[in-house]
């Protein structure tokens, strides 16, 4: 026999705030990881668009494929407790990879500010995103239900608050980790060259995870730790399997029919392993339309285009998303739905998550919008194609050049133009072109020879300083720069005598005039929609899942977003489409399509109770009436034993 103390606080056990406590650092670890994850794929490894958010996507994927695995772990082998701190050790691993992958100077021989070696810094953060999917996803299904164990059986009301309050902090994880690391992420640093910290920005969220881990530990001693007690999920499939094989073997016509397929597993399984399966798959079934809508929602990190607000940073324009779901919750649970139930209207679980799809779906309409105001704003850049030819003039008159075989230029001193041409695409950035007779240094820039250029070089939005020097010679030239815009600055053999006001701008990219506010109805009907379908698909499959399987529809609707994310991946390379916008119209209009079949599924849906139909299939097999009697009698009088003890210690047996 087992007794186990648990301290209490406030009718709450004392264990269960050093899970609370875990479960926000994890949380501001996982999504401060992700809040700057597309931005280092973009500028840091300089991937493309489409690379980007392929491996976002995939990454996210398999971060919501993991928990099957943490499941069946925990459930079989190991228990919740163990599970957890395993799995935290390998994901506190993975992010401490991740943040030494974005160390630039380890690979930077020549100090320009760039990695020599982006195989190196490419697979060392590969390994840290699959060590992070495996941790983050392993423990998700394990540590809500580790602290559902912590309860005794007389704090039920308890119970209930402390899933509310969990659910508040993985969404004031997120708010916290996206409003911190981009700002993390926008200050500059480095060993030889400065350049934007993704080191702090992905260092920051890897001491919260080991954080994490550390807190859990310290509550060991505190914790209720029960024995794994076998894989239902396991049980799950080989009943499944073995009605397969069977209805196959007996599928002549000379073999009656039976009601449900599933009862062709009769002859070796318990009839209520067998209902409950049926209860569980017809649920499974109705997630069948369900990806689409994680397919739209997952892509509000990966495809957001911003633009400037004053004070603000790009990657915090995700804030909006948390601060809404706390906004938003309460005034669903409190005010909108009972308001519905009032009009007498029927607003049933599967009815609102229908309207949560539609919601998601206006949101791709109304990014495509903001998306055709943000391409009017765009330069014209070559196709695929094309590429462009920059010429600049640094002689002291005008010079006439001609391009094979006979396109001519007429170029003014220390001017420039453009010329393209069919060829590969190439990239035009903001950079220095050196007029003056002998070597130069710029703050924070390369040297550069006479008649020479920088490398091309991102610079923050705001008023940006710049020191030139040559010798004892030397002047200030300052510029504010706005943000998405591209500059050529070419400097003059007259630079120093006129204190740098000679030097001339040439702007290859106008900034960005699309406010970034304009993002927010997006957010809000994303966000609406989030409410309505993922909190009342959790109740619902909660409610329709019997009480030994709620874990096997946990791990399913888990599931319904991994396939969500590689839906993602398909329509990316299969519909490549010229314009953003395009592209958000065609996932609207497959929600919508999706929507329209999912509301016939939900309208042949007949909604359960699964406790009932367990009771009457153990009528069936002759447990009841003296068995359950005897079974809820025994239950009752441990309830009032419990009610009736005193003081802080509570013995668990």
């Amino acid at each position: 026999m087992l007794v186990y103390l648990t301290a209490e606080c406030c009718g709450y056990p004392i264990s269960i705030f050093f899970i609370v406590v875990n479960e926000f650092c994890e949380r501001f670890s996982y999504y401060g990881m992700r809040a700057v994850l597309v931005l280092y794929f973009r500028y840091f490894l300089l991937w493309d668009d489409d690379l980007a958010t392929s491996i976002y996507h995939a990454f996210v994927a398999l971060c919501y494929l993991t928990p099957i695995l943490g499941a069946i772990i925990a459930d079989s082998w190991l228990g919740k407790f163990k599970t957890i701190i395993y799995l935290s050790i390998v994901y506190a691993i993975g992010q401490v990879t991740m943040a030494i992958s974005t160390i630039h100077d380890i690979t930077d021989a020549n100090r320009d500010g760039t990695p020599d070696n982006f195989t190196f810094h490419i697979a060392l953060s590969m390994l840290g995103l699959i060590l992070i999917a495996l941790g983050t996803g392993g423990i998700k299904p394990c540590v809500a239900a580790f602290g559902g164990d912590q309860f005794q059986e007389h704090q039920s009301r308890q119970l209930n608050t402390f899933f509310s309050v969990f659910y508040l902090c993985i969404n004031a994880g997120s708010l916290l980790s996206t409003l911190i690391t981009p700002v993390l992420r926008a200050q500059e640093c480095g060993i030889h060259t400065q350049q934007q910290c993704y080191p702090l920005a992905f260092g920051v969220p890897a001491v919260l995870m080991v954080i994490s881990l550390v807190v859990f530990i310290a509550g060991s001693g505190m914790y209720v730790k029960t024995d794994p007690e076998g894989n239902i999920m396991w049980s799950v499939c080989k009943c499944i399997g073995f009605a397969i094989k069977n209805r196959f073997r007996h599928r002549s016509s000379s073999y009656p029919k039976r009601e449900h397929w599933m009862d062709w597993a009769n002859e070796k399984y318990d009839k209520l392993l067998i209902a409950q399966i049926k209860m569980v798959l017809k649920v499974l079934f109705l997630y069948i339309p369900l990806p689409m809508f994680w397919t739209l929602f997952d892509q509000k990190v990966s495809i957001c285009h911003f633009s400037g607000l004053l004070g603000g940073l790009p990657d915090q324009m995700q804030t909006v998303n948390p601060i809404l779901i706390l906004t938003l919750v309460p005034i669903m649970d409190r005010l909108i739905f009972p308001l519905i139930q009032k009009c007498g209207l029927n607003f049933s679980p599967l009815k609102r998550m229908t309207v949560g799809m539609l919601f998601a779906a206006m949101a791709f309409v109304s990014a495509a919008l903001v998306q055709i105001e943000i391409d009017k704003t765009l330069p014209n850049f070559p196709s695929s194609s094309e590429s462009q030819l920059k010429v600049v003039n640094t002689y002291s008159t005008t010079l006439n050049v001609t391009i094979s075989p006979n396109e001519h230029l007429l170029i003014e001193s220390f001017g420039v133009q453009l010329h393209t041409s069919k060829h590969t695409y190439s990239t035009i950035s903001c950079m220095f072109v050196n007029g003056y007779t002998a070597d130069l240094n710029i703050t924070n820039l390369d040297s550069i020879e006479p008649s020479a250029t920088t490398n091309y070089t991102l610079v923050n939005q705001g008023k940006r300083d710049f020191v030139l020097r040559h010798g004892e010679q030397w002047c200030e030239f300052s510029r504010k720069f706005g943000f998405g815009a591209s500059y050529t600055f070419l400097i003059p053999s007259t630079v120093f005598s006129d204190d740098c006001e000679s030097i001339t701008e040439v702007e290859d990219m106008k900034p960005n005039s699309v406010h970034m506010a304009l993002q927010i109805p997006q957010y809000f009907l994303i966000t609406t929609g989030e409410v309505m379908f993922s909190v009342t698909g959790l109740q619902f499959s909660y409610s329709q899942a019997p009480k030994n399987m709620k874990s096997v529809l946990q791990a399913g609707w888990l599931c319904t977003n991994a396939v969500g994310n590689i839906i993602v991946l398909i329509v990316a390379e299969l519909g490549k489409l010229p314009k953003q916008w395009a592209e958000y119209l065609l996932f609207a209009s497959l929600l919508v399509a999706v929507s329209i079949i999912f509301s016939i599924m939900a309208y042949f849906y007949t909604y359960i109770d699964p406790a009932e139909i367990e009771a009457q299939v153990r009528k069936e097999q002759g447990l009841e009436p003296e068995e359950m009697e005897k079974e809820t009698l025994e239950m009752e009088e441990k309830d009032e034993d419990q009610k009736n003890e005193q003081g802080v210690k509570q013995t668990k047996i």
